[in-house]
């Protein structure tokens, strides 16, 4: 057997699918909504999609976890933000940086196998994402980009979105393919969060931006991320959610639901929802629980909501082309969240909106302790 070489093993580029050529998937998807299982749930999850689009006032947000982008969904999700299909993003680390600004740079990730010995992959630098595999090489350029990003910024707190927007304006300048969910986001003014944004190329970077400037470099602010996340339910009440896979994005878009109610008493649920996933309900963790148990929580209504058992490269390619070619998005405008974020940051808007929120909802609190202490005195007197 002939010795294997990173010519041979990074040859086959992962091409990524295009949605806006398949008008045939709305037939196609359509047809399963009387058919039975995984198939109906889908359909089902496509319609209730395409009403949260036909819902103009209604604010998406997307949550993606896994490794999406590497296994050929980057152009749909492009192409979900440059029709206003949606209006913010919740992301793994891994998506926005190893993945989508990996191939910003010029960068491909490659078709391989899972059976391959590993070993042989460590000794030629080349990693593995179960069947596809990227260049530990490149990536380190990637990460030492982070690092240089890191470096042009000011030495204050930061929130994955502000840094995300960054690598868009790098992009802006030094981008080699103008398909790229970090730089349609920054034209679009769709805000990314990466709540665990360290956990990526991107750590690496800004480990090496804070060891060689221990007094003037920059920090992660993941309460501010939190903040700015909450930020947008304060501002647009009605939210749907699209959730491929769960973990922390999932998690987090969810629990805006509960911090806006906290700040502000009448804040609704997330009015549509839809989650993609393969884990299984019984181990408990938060990336298998339903949407219905959502409820429980006060975060997720119950009226347009659908789990879709499922790996998300079969189902995003017909839920989207779905959504896609009903133009039911024809209607929607960019909300623009990523410049309202900025200019409330820039002012003193966000601190006292918030601020009076908090202290009406502690005012509130203590009247209604004191009612209910008042009603105790009364009845043992």
């Amino acid at each position: 057997m002939p010795k294997l070489n990173r010519k041979d093993l990074l040859k086959q580029k992962i091409q990524h699918i295009d949605i806006t050529t398949m008008p045939g998937i709305v037939p196609l998807v359509e047809s399963m909504k009387t058919m039975a299982y995984s198939s109906r749930d889908l359909y089902r999850a496509a319609d209730i999609y395409d009403r949260m689009l036909r819902d103009t006032q209604c604010a998406v947000i997307l949550t993606l976890a896994g490794s999406l982008v590497s296994a050929g969904l980057k152009k749909i999700i492009v192409e979900l933000i440059r029709n206003n299909m949606v209006d913010a993003i919740v992301s793994t680390g891994a998506n926005i940086v190893d993945q989508d600004f990996f191939e910003a740079l010029g960068f491909n990730h490659y078709i391989g196998s899972q059976f391959m010995d590993d070993t042989i992959l460590r000794d030629l630098h080349i990693d593995r994402i179960y069947d596809t595999y990227i260049d530990e090489d490149e990536l380190r350029i990637c990460d030492d980009t982070t690092r240089e990003i890191a470096d042009s910024l000011p030495a204050r707190p930061h929130s994955s979105r502000e840094f995300i927007a960054a690598m868009g304006r790098y992009l802006e300048k030094n981008a080699k393919t103008k398909d790229s969910i970090v730089l349609a986001a920054h034209q679009k003014g769709v805000p990314i969060f990466c709540p665990a944004f360290s956990d990526c190329s991107a750590g690496f970077g800004l480990i090496v931006h804070q060891l060689a400037r221990p007094d003037n470099h920059l920090t992660l602010d993941s309460a501010k991320d939190f903040r700015e996340l909450t930020q947008i339910k304060l501002m647009n009440r009605e939210t749907g959610i699209l959730m491929l896979g769960g973990g922390v994005p999932k998690n987090f878009t969810q629990d805006i639901v509960v911090a806006a109610e906290i700040l502000q008493d009448d804040a609704p649920m997330h009015k549509y929802a839809i989650q993609i996933t393969v884990a299984d309900v019984r181990d408990g963790a938060l990336s298998s629980s339903t949407l219905k148990e959502a409820c429980s929580w006060g975060k997720v209504d119950v009226v347009y909501e659908q789990m879709v058992y499922s790996e998300a490269t079969l189902a995003l390619p017909l839920l989207a082309g779905y959504a896609y070619h009903k133009k039911g998005w024809k209607a929607r405008k960019a909300m623009d969240f990523a410049g309202r974020l900025d200019a409330l940051n820039r002012g003193a808007g966000m601190k006292q909106q918030i601020s009076t929120k908090v202290r009406l909802a502690s005012e509130t609190s203590q009247t209604k302790q004191a009612k209910t202490t008042g009603a105790r005195v009364k009845a043992n007197a």
